[in-house]
């Protein structure tokens, strides 16, 4: 075996992958791309140049996009933890969550840091304004949805627990999860007690200055 992730310990994407990959305690190498490691970025460029990360290299072979990259790895490199369920129509459910959490979770608190990151202060209130409108939604229909369940999905940790994890914990950064939704507020709780994802939290502490909204001194 010879993996190797290309990402930034700070991406939420990049995490979601490397949940996966801590959750099955999958050997790789971790190639972050930075200023510092330009030989990393010019190998991702030239593998895939639409400069969206995280990419993992397998020998030879290339894959991008966070939910593919988790059910190749479920493929050609199974651990212990299933991340997508066996029967076709529970990996149906659990493929909704993962698009759920990042289409209208994760998607709408990139809104928000893009509007902050343009230094317009029109543009970042603008941003924040729709981030907070979209997310409301999503927490809302959360709080019903995650109800009697431990993890997204039910009683198992999956694929759509690995997108929930990042998209949640910043989501919560961008506006936080009130008191409003006591289902949804444990359940991020119980995602940064997971191993796999308080390993990447910390991984990714000596860069919570990027965050453009600020990053709240909590988790």
């Amino acid at each position: 075996m010879s993996l190797a992730l290309y990402g930034h310990p700070f991406s939420s994407y990049t995490q979601k992958v490397l949940i996966a990959l801590y959750e099955n305690g999958l050997p790789f190498d971790f190639r972050c791309l930075g200023p510092e490691t330009p030989q990393h970025s010019a190998e991702w460029l030239r593998r895939w140049p639409l400069r969206k990360f995280p990419m993992l290299l397998d020998g030879e072979r290339h894959i991008v996009e966070t939910s593919i990259i988790i059910e190749y790895l479920q493929l050609v490199h199974p651990g212990p933890v299933r991340l997508l369920p066996a029967d076709p129509m529970a990996a149906l459910d659990v493929r909704f969550l993962d698009r759920f959490f990042d289409l209208h979770v994760m998607n709408e608190v990139q809104h928000a840091v893009n509007g902050a990151l343009t230094g317009d202060p029109v543009k970042r209130k603008e941003g924040l304004a729709l981030a907070t409108q979209k997310l409301e939604l999503a927490y809302a229909w959360l709080e019903g949805q995650l109800a009697g369940r431990t993890w997204a999905a039910g009683a198992d940790f999956t694929l759509a627990d690995c997108a929930a994890a990042p998209s949640l914990f910043y989501a919560d950064w961008t506006h936080r999860i009130s008191e409003a939704f006591p289902v949804l507020r444990a359940y991020r709780a119980r995602l940064l007690a997971r191993p796999s994802f308080a390993r990447a939290v910390e991984e990714a502490r000596p860069f919570r200055s990027l965050f453009p909204l600020g990053a709240p001194d909590r988790d």
